[in-house]
Parts: structure tokens; sequence; C-alpha cells
């Protein structure tokens, strides 16, 4: 299985950026648990503060790998360019979010990206990814 997580804005910044929300760890310290966790499932990791980047992004892997987890992060709220590129994709996306966006400000509420994924898994800190991992390994 082959799988693709891509982060957006200020997502370089976990473990620095807002620990009461985000945590203490950073996302590469994740990853490498993630990696030694799932062995048998080749993980491909992106990140990137440019919208145009992570859509370049989606196109790239959204026709070729199994599965791809997204947290678009801010553009989740704001970016209908991002929607239109997991609408066009093939591969199935998960929609994730570290923190529960609905228990946050009013803005944080709408998705874009929500109606064109498999499924939305938010709230449960990093772990989120995990989770969305073990979506794929049981669809």
């Amino acid at each position: 299985m082959k799988l693709a997580i891509i982060n957006g804005p200020n997502l370089n910044l976990l473990g620095k950026r807002e620990p009461t929300i985000y945590g203490n760890n950073s996302f590469d310290n994740y990853l490498t648990e993630l990696k030694n966790k799932y062995t048998n499932i080749e993980i491909e990791y992106f990140q990137s503060n440019i919208e145009g980047e992570i859509i370049d992004k989606l196109q790239e892997v959204g026709f070729s790998y199994d599965g791809i987890i997204l947290n678009a992060a801010a553009y989740t709220h704001t970016s209908i360019g991002i929607a239109d590129a997991v609408k066009a994709i093939e591969t199935p996306v998960i929609e994730v979010h570290i923190s529960n966006v609905t228990n946050r400000e009013d803005f944080r509420h709408k998705s874009y990206i929500a109606p064109h994924c498999k499924g939305i898994i938010l709230g449960f800190g990093l772990d989120s990814y995990r989770l969305a991992i073990e979506a794929f390994i049981i669809q």
C-alpha cells in the first residue's frame, strides 16, 4: 500500500506552534513513529505553505497512490482550488485535523474539501493521522 500525507500551511511548525492546541511533538518525529509502526506501507510526506504546491502534489499522486491523508490546515476553510483538486483525482482522500475544528472559531467550521473526501478525522491530535492510516487499511 502506498499512502501520501500532505500537510498545509504552518504545520511545519508543529512542536513549536501553539502547543496547547497542537502538542509538543514535531511532525518529523511523528512521521518516524508512523513509518516504524507501518513498515509494510510506503508513506510519502509532503508539506507546503503554498496553495498551488499542495494542488500540484494532489495531482501528482492522485492517480497512482492508494490513499491520501490531507491536512490542508487553514486552506481547508478557504481553498476552492484544493477542493477542486481533491474532486478531480481518483485516489481517495481522508481529511484530517489535529484539533477539533468544530470547537474553535466559527470560520473553521466550514470545510470546502470535506464533500469530496472519503471521510474526516479530527480532534485526536497527531493520532488523527494514524487513525486515517487505519481507515485505509480496513477499507
